[in-house]
């Protein structure tokens, strides 16, 4: 008897992206038509929900903003709610290229989570030194705890299997920086094999970027932090369980 197909939703967090998501969705219906879109619009003062609800997703409204974390925990809950096998984060301003979301998910055959790495063998590569150096700080440490070697630990382009959905569906970190750093280290010590995969990231399709070059260097040295603060808490174990058997015993 063959296999059953895993179920697929992408998780697409969403503040103020009106003038982007409709496109994203588009591009992720192309790329990967037999998976289901899920739109979590973070308390978005635009119309963000409406954009992507006209593009064909599902949608989630959130009542205040919790930010990414937040976000996706909440889209990792109801995808274990829902019996989803695999859950994909596609942010909703146009940078992830939807093309490559397939390649992700095939890497799911070896991994719990796959990571889409900007800088897989350019690592520094027109970046500013104390950039470089936070980035080389996490990359070091993180690949260390992950026994794999990764170069793009903040990045949100991510695949997860249905270990990592479940583990996440219980556990996600909501706090700041919680949905990379934090993540990829409660995943690790979990025992969750994590992998990357290059990716050529585009620039924004819409709005207004949230950091500047100062703004962004102060964001990795702040991530060196919480990846200090991420390695003081204890470990949690991963459910074993497939994700329909986890679903049908009512676990959120």
């Amino acid at each position: 008897m063959a296999p059953p197909v895993a179920r697929t939703l992408i998780v697409v967090p969403a503040y103020n992206e009106s003038a982007a998501v409709g496109d994203v969705i588009r591009a992720v219906h192309a790329s990967v038509p037999d998976a289901d879109c899920l739109v979590v619009d973070d308390a978005s003062a635009d119309d963000t929900a409406a954009v992507a609800a006209a593009a064909g997703a599902r949608v989630m409204r959130l009542p205040v903003n919790l930010g990414v974390g937040g976000v996706m925990r909440a889209g990792y809950r109801w995808a274990s709610e829902q019996g989803y096998d695999v859950v994909v984060q596609v942010d909703g301003d146009g940078q992830h290229p939807a093309e490559d979301i397939p390649a992700l998910i095939a890497g799911l055959d070896e991994a719990d989570i796959v990571i889409g790495a900007r800088f897989a063998g350019t690592e520094g590569v027109g970046v500013s030194w104390p950039r470089r150096v936070a980035m080389w700080i996490l990359a070091r440490t993180l690949s260390r705890v992950a026994r794999t070697r990764l170069t793009d630990t903040t990045s949100g382009f991510k695949a997860a299997g249905p270990r990592a959905v479940r583990l996440f569906a219980r556990t996600y970190p909501a706090e700041y920086l919680g949905d990379t750093i934090e993540a990829l280290v409660l995943a690790a010590r979990a025992g969750l094999v994590v992998r990357q995969r290059p990716v050529a990231m585009r620039e924004r399709q819409g709005g207004t970027p949230s950091q500047s070059t100062v703004r962004a260097t102060a964001h990795l040295m702040r991530a060196c932090l919480a990846l200090c603060i991420a390695l003081t808490k204890p470990r949690v174990g991963a459910d074993p369980r497939p994700a329909r058997a986890m679903a049908k015993a009512g676990v959120a």
